[in-house]
């Protein structure tokens, strides 16, 4: 079996890692796999929804720490990280910095399933969706210190944005372990529910995603992300621009229809109460 599957069925793409005797760490095919699978569904019109999640015991422990001290892990190959420093660098953006990158020209909401261990770089790919989903057991921890390194992937600027400087900086320095609750709690994860529960919840929601207005989701998606980077001016001006498209699609006009149809139904039960009282 691959190091990463790749499927789509329904409308939904899934994305499973699948190192489960290495707790899911990365390898150089996973990388390469995972890009490719993420250029994919940016390009497809048949994808509504990604589900990110991991095989076997853990959702990621991040870089393979092994194969990193025999000149593997991140780079890779062995002359990158026993090279020079530029071939490092280079080797980095090649692999692991395309994940994050490819995320961001993807509208369709994209959700991570986070079980067992999440750290390091496994922490971080969660971080790069949009929702995270988290069962009571899970262990989050940004453990590069452990290992003398930075966070290479894009760590250090999905974090912060999610929990906040200060508390990002905590989590870095002190490579601390958080808990499912504390997680939710500070912001890190989205929602944290009993181990036994998690697949239940994660495939309901899934659903509802796909049951969901799908352009007006990628809009609204595009409506957040790029706002965080203009003025409230420009800000207003595109969603002006994206209401106008919205409102002229199927879905706009069956729901506003729909829900006409309710007021009616429930002015209509008001009323004949009424006229019996």
């Amino acid at each position: 079996m691959p190091d990463l599957i790749y499927e789509v069925h329904n409308h939904l793409a899934r994305i499973t890692m699948n190192r489960p005797e290495n707790l899911n760490c990365f390898s150089e095919e996973m990388i390469h796999l995972w890009t490719e699978a993420l250029e994919d569904i940016r390009d497809r019109d048949d994808v509504n929804a990604v589900l990110l999640s991991g095989n076997g015991k853990a959702f990621c422990a991040g870089g393979d720490v092994k194969a990193m001290a025999a000149g593997d892990g991140f780079f890779e190959s062995h002359e990158d990280i026993t090279s020079t420093a530029l071939a490092r660098k280079n080797s980095l953006w090649r692999g692991i910095q395309r994940i994050p990158l490819i995320l961001e020209e993807i509208d369709k909401p994209v959700v991570a399933k986070i079980h067992g261990a999440a750290v390091g770089a496994g922490l971080d790919m969660a971080l790069m969706c949009d929702v995270r989903i988290a069962s009571e057991s899970a262990t989050l921890s940004e453990s590069y210190f452990n290992a003398g390194i930075v966070p290479g992937d894009g760590g250090a600027y999905f974090l912060p944005r999610l929990i906040g400087r200060d508390k990002a900086l905590d989590m870095f320095w002190t490579t601390r372990v958080l808990k499912g609750a504390e997680a939710e709690r500070i912001g890190l994860v989205t929602h944290t529910v009993p181990d036994e529960e998690l697949d239940d919840y994660v495939e309901q929601y899934m659903q509802k995603l796909l049951d969901a207005p799908q352009q007006a989701m990628r809009l609204t998606k595009r409506a957040i992300y790029q706002s965080e980077l203009c003025s409230l001016r420009t800000s207003l001006d595109m969603v002006s621009s994206f209401m106008g498209i919205v409102t002229e699609l199927n879905d706009y006009r069956t729901r506003t229809a729909a829900l006409v149809e309710k007021l009616n139904r429930h002015h209509k039960k008001h009323e004949d109460g009424t006229k019996k009282d």
